[in-house]
């Protein structure tokens, strides 16, 4: 959603999966300001990039190579441009390609749209970022330069009221029967899709509304977790979050000493939020005692600083005239993987060094059971414990 946007939008279809669940959430962070970040600033840029090359896409004549060459220049003049954008716009655009490739005729396109939800959201609306219309089916893409999570289009909230509005705006020209949703990440190499049917896309329109109406009235209950306390202005300071947060970390009434593996598994969900909201706490704290206010019992101090050359060439001439060996003086070490893909360009880097390129397992670290990755294990097979499964097999000796 554009800046503009979000000035005038209460119940922001990117912040839905907050007040749906946390209704009273959107009122108390009209407190605060939206002061932005350096994440938000890229993600803005990224997206003014995506859009001129999928207008340059859909519409040529409007958007000429020549203007959208125009327009990326200036784009790079940005205080956040990073010539990997290319690249990760490049994957979001040929995703557009093979999903408009997909429908039996060429399909009406809309970029960067202004849809409608205000039947379900008071005074709703939001931009989705592409939208496809052919046959029966309307096709709802969004593309996220984030890297933090992967995001899931599965019943994502906001997917569905951009959904719902260009419905409302299309279905009196289509017949509409079937919705799909995509969410593009390409910083994560994320790409979810989800599909519905009308019916279903409207009973989650039905239930949106009935929270809208007391989320706009800052009505109902407050319900503090990771998901919707994430990205919350109040976080740090809404006292139902501290209540719980304090109520997880210091009371139990599990009676005996040790705790079993499905109360391992219990304290795990119920916890995850405590460390977040304890590092909101010192990010709080830690402003409002620079700002000259006192926090009880807590102030800021200077931390450990780093020491820096005032000149680092004319230090090292002076090492080297004392008899110090240069070439002790620097290292030469190869970039990483991932910074050799990043300044060749992830492409070419597949076509020339692909295939010198393995994957090794990653490090075992615990997620959710919703975690669409496989389940790992230490534990050894019967068939790795002798000697695999080839050596079982009949008239084989596995001593041979």
């Amino acid at each position: 959603m554009k800046k503009e946007e979000r000035a005038h939008a209460l119940l922001s279809a990117s912040s839905a999966h907050r007040w749906v669940h946390c209704t009273p959430s959107a009122r108390l962070e009209e407190q605060f300001p939206d002061t932005g970040s350096d994440a938000a600033a890229e993600g803005t840029l990224a997206h003014a990039l995506a859009e001129i090359k999928v207008q340059q896409y859909f519409y040529p004549q409007e958007v000429s190579k020549q203007k959208m060459t125009r327009t990326v220049n200036k784009l790079k003049k940005e205080e956040h441009w990073n010539d990997e954008m290319q690249g990760y716009t490049d994957e979001y655009l040929d995703y557009i390609k093979t999903a408009a490739m997909a429908f039996d005729h060429a399909p009406h396109a809309d970029v960067e749209k202004t849809v409608y939800f205000d039947k379900y959201v008071p005074e709703g609306f939001g931009t989705a970022d592409c939208i496809l219309i052919g046959g029966s089916t309307l096709h709802v893409i969004d593309f996220k330069y984030g890297k933090g999570v992967p995001v899931s289009a599965e019943e994502n909230l906001q997917m569905i009221l951009y959904a719902l509005g260009a419905y409302a705006a299309c279905s009196i020209l289509y017949s509409i029967d079937r919705v799909r949703l995509s969410i593009v990440q390409p910083r994560l190499s994320n790409i979810s899709e989800w599909e519905c049917g009308i019916p279903e896309l409207l009973a989650y329109g039905d239930f949106i509304a009935d929270r809208a109406a007391i989320a706009f009235k800052g009505e109902g209950e407050f319900a503090p977790g990771e998901e919707a306390c994430r990205f919350c202005r109040a976080r740090a300071q809404c006292r139902a979050r501290a209540e719980e947060n304090v109520r997880l970390a210091f009371f139990t009434d599990k009676k005996p000493p040790l705790i079993t593996n499905e109360e391992v598994g219990e304290y795990l969900e119920k916890g995850e939020d405590v460390a977040k909201w304890l590092k909101d706490l010192k990010e709080y704290a830690l402003k409002e005692c620079l700002a000259g206010k006192e926090i009880s019992g807590w102030k800021a101090v200077e931390g450990r600083g780093s020491r820096d050359w005032t000149d680092m060439d004319k230090a090292f001439k002076t090492l080297t005239d004392n008899g110090i060996d240069a070439a002790i003086l620097w290292e030469r070490t190869p970039l990483s993987l991932a910074q050799v893909e990043k300044t060749v360009g992830k492409k070419e880097f597949q076509t020339l060094v692909g295939e010198y390129v393995v994957k090794n397992p990653g490090k075992p670290a615990l997620a959710k059971e919703s975690d669409k990755r496989p389940a790992v294990t230490n534990k050894v097979s019967a068939a790795e414990a002798f000697g695999g499964s080839e050596a079982g097999k009949k008239g084989e000796n596995p001593d041979e």
